[in-house]
């Protein structure tokens, strides 16, 4: 399926990938289990905000911080991880991104302060930077059964660590704020270990990537379009993800619950959904109604009672999922740049979203109420809809005028969907 133009498809790779996905080398799993510790780490911190709050002596737009600093970080680090990955190779930089979340998981559970902690937040962002924009190259790399059954243990592993997140989380976190962070640290400490002994060098690129490679990609009309629109979407996805637990004011355990489920419905639809959706109604059909379906449930959210919010925070989820496959697709496979730095280009627009976020949706209620930061998400969301409306043409026409210029495994280079 070429679902950059939202045509239709001639079959689901994801059903034929599912057959091989279990029968992989050792190097793959090892892979694949970091990127689940490291896709946790996003959604961490959400059941124990407030208990981290409470412990630092801390208002929740401090707190919030803890997502703006990581996120900035990565932000920028995307312009990074090509210029350091085609000079030093896949798996140097995935221990080096692997080595940063360790230090800095660790040191985020010693701190006295909310500034400590935001500081190491934003370390921890640019270790996981790293590591999981080069991971799925060295999976699709490594990987037995084609490129459909490593696209589809990579999606498999962000939806288990967006799941898992909040859990451990919530488990460690009934006990002490910081023991989620000393969790983190070990698990991706045996990540670091699994990845030195069972995964092989990979073979560096025949171009090297320079810090400007990513900025002049977003040149191309197509491209610029779906970051653009990402952008508006990542605002609603970080407001619901970093201010919700605020909003439900619920104990760890339920927390942790609530983004389980949450997590589960982003993993299936992501996974599962989103492809057959694509199969039939096109792409951009699926992404803008998604969209605009994303933007009534965060206005419920905001405006309905404590039951109205847990249902509409886990069913977000579903909306969630979809996007980020789709949009993923689209930046991909809309323009003529070389896949790592025309992903690299639309995850530097995009998580400057995901910064915001969290520090302005506390503010807003800070300046007016509670339900005004879901209806800033819910405008975000029907505007991010409107930019795949007005720039159809650009993502769709310019999308067909492509000839298949590059490798497989450079075509999946990308972040964290």
């Amino acid at each position: 399926m070429n679902s950059s133009t939202g045509g239709p498809a001639e079959g689901d790779p994801f059903d034929a990938g599912a057959t091989s996905l279990l029968r992989q080398p050792k190097a793959v799993w090892a892979t694949a289990g970091a990127s689940v510790v490291a896709f946790m780490g996003i959604g961490l911190v959400d059941p124990i905000l407030p208990s981290i709050a409470k412990g630092l002596d801390a208002s929740a737009s401090q707190v919030s911080l803890l997502f703006t600093s990581y996120f900035l970080i990565t932000a920028v680090a995307m312009l990074v991880t090509g210029f350091v990955s085609s000079r030093i190779g896949g798996k140097k930089t995935l221990l080096l991104g692997l080595a940063l979340v360790v230090v800095f998981a660790g040191l985020s559970g010693t701190s006295g302060s909310v500034g400590e902690l935001v500081g190491f937040r934003a370390g921890w962002g640019l270790g996981n930077a790293l590591f999981v924009s080069t991971a799925l190259a060295v999976i699709v790399g490594a990987a037995a059964g084609g490129s459909a059954a490593a696209i589809l243990l990579y999606e498999s592993a962000l939806g288990l660590g967006m799941a898992c997140g909040p859990l451990l989380g919530a488990l460690l976190g009934d006990a002490s704020w910081r023991y989620p962070f000393f969790g983190t640290a070990a698990l991706m400490a045996i990540g670091f270990l699994c990845i030195t002994a069972f995964l092989k060098e990979q073979p560096k690129p025949a171009r090297k990537t320079s810090l400007l490679d990513p900025i002049k990609a977003l040149g191309h009309g197509g491209l610029a379009s779906a970051a653009a629109s990402a952008f508006f979407y990542n605002y609603t996805f970080f407001t619901v993800l970093a201010f919700t637990p605020f909003v439900l004011n619920m104990t760890p355990y339920a927390s942790g619950a609530v983004f389980f489920a949450w997590g589960v419905l982003l993993a299936v639809f992501s996974v599962l959904v989103a492809p057959r959706l694509q199969a039939r109604f096109g792409s951009l059909k699926v992404l803008g109604g998604s969209l605009v379906l994303l933007a009534v449930d965060v206005l419920v959210l905001g405006y309905g009672n404590h039951t109205a919010a847990v249902v509409c925070t886990i069913l977000s989820g579903a909306f969630i999922g979809v996007n980020n496959t789709v949009y993923t697709e689209l930046a991909l496979g809309v323009s003529d740049a070389p896949r790592p730095v025309a992903s690299a280009g639309y995850n530097f627009v995009r998580w400057f979203a995901a910064a915001a976020a969290p520090f302005f949706a506390p503010k807003i209620e800070e300046w007016s109420d509670i339900h005004i930061p879901f209806v800033v998400a819910a405008v975000t969301a029907v505007l991010g809809a409107v930019v795949v409306w007005v720039r159809r043409n650009a993502l769709t026409h310019e999308a067909e005028e492509l000839e298949p210029k590059h490798a497989t495994e450079d075509s999946v280079t990308v972040f964290a969907n």
